[in-house]
């Protein structure tokens, strides 16, 4: 069996121009509607916002989400 070298053009390889004049750019894209980035918290803390969340029949993210802004707004009211 012959050895096909494709890195010097043998055997149909690529060929050293392709015409592009009548490409569309983007055809194939597909924007990501939402890129969720994970976020991970000590053993610590994720078991005390967990009870707190429990207890309050509220998902945790919830929780972490409104002590987060309320830091935020801590943080914005001293100037940082």
């Amino acid at each position: 069996m012959k050895k096909i070298n494709i890195l010097k053009g043998e055997d149909n390889a690529m060929k050293k121009e392709y015409d592009f004049s009548k490409a569309v750019q983007g055809k194939f894209y597909r924007p990501i509607a939402k890129l969720e980035i994970p976020v991970y918290l000590d053993k610590e803390v994720k078991e005390f916002f967990s009870k707190t969340a429990s207890k309050k029949k509220i998902d945790l993210d919830k929780v972490v989400n409104t002590v987060l802004r309320k830091e935020m707004e801590m943080l914005k009211a001293i100037g940082v």
